[in-house]
């Protein structure tokens, strides 16, 4: 079982500060971790390796320092990272990302099954997951909360959705996004943390890709941020008192006012 999960290093803050000019992220002063949801994905991704047996490899694209977030998932018990940098890759939106993502994972060829976090915690649009397996031509399942079984070529999930769960069976390779409910992430023990620091990082460039340079990076990507700003604090409220009905009165007479 070869198993890929993506990952992607994001701000550990959750105050964002995006420079005005170029409507990129401001990273300077601003200490970066792999996405909470990566983390989720990371664990899952060795856990089933150590049932069923096979190699993890985990991918992500970003500037060179996203390489300590390699080592980390390295120190968790994935076998071989792979780092994807250049400055062709900059200002990727989701489409240009899972594009180059899965220009990658065609390039390492043997996988049976694909990992992501159901999201970023910078981006929240849980696009790039579902655009990689839309890229590769592969069955792909979002919010699984629970691996059943896997078996021959085929696998059975748990998917969360807002009533329950559903229940869905798919042949390999397949791309799961996970959520939360999932797993516990371990904490890397120190026989994982001495490996992960001298390991080797795999470094690919557009160069070592298959891909189509007019879909990469800034240029290559449907979506552009045209502009960012910061919404004006909302004036201070009425606390309305009182039983519902005199609550009620009164807020139906400020709408009246309203309109």
């Amino acid at each position: 079982m070869n198993i890929i999960v993506c990952i992607k290093q994001v701000p550990e803050t959750t105050e964002v500060r995006i420079n005005p000019e170029t409507n990129t992220l401001m990273r300077e002063g601003v200490k970066s971790i792999i996405n909470p949801f990566d983390m989720y994905a990371i664990e899952e991704g060795v856990r089933i390796k150590e049932k069923s047996g096979g190699k993890v490899t985990v991918l992500t694209m970003g500037p060179p320092q996203a390489e300590t977030a390699l080592r980390e998932a390295l120190s968790l018990g994935a076998d071989e990272a792979i780092l994807l940098s250049d400055r062709a890759f900059a200002g990727s939106d989701t489409w240009a990302t899972s594009y180059t993502l899965a220009c990658a994972i065609r390039k390492i060829k043997d996988y049976d099954l694909i990992v992501c976090g159901k999201q970023a915690s910078d981006g929240d649009t849980a696009q790039v997951g579902p655009g990689i397996a839309t890229h590769l031509d592969i069955p792909q399942v979002t919010y699984v909360k629970k691996i059943e079984e896997i078996k021959d070529k085929t696998v059975r999930v748990e998917r969360m959705t807002e009533e329950g769960y559903e229940i869905i069976e798919s042949g390999l390779p397949v791309l799961f996004t996970v959520v939360k409910e999932i797993n516990s992430p371990r904490m890397p023990a120190l026989r994982g943390l001495m490996r992960a620091k001298s390991a080797k990082i795999i470094h690919w460039t557009h160069k070592d890709l298959e891909a189509n340079a007019e879909n990469l990076g800034l240029g290559g990507s449907p979506t552009q941020v045209v502009k960012i700003f910061t919404p004006l604090p909302r004036p201070s409220g009425e606390m309305l008192e009182g039983d519902v009905e005199v609550i009620a009165r009164k807020l139906a007479d400020i709408l009246n006012k309203e309109i």
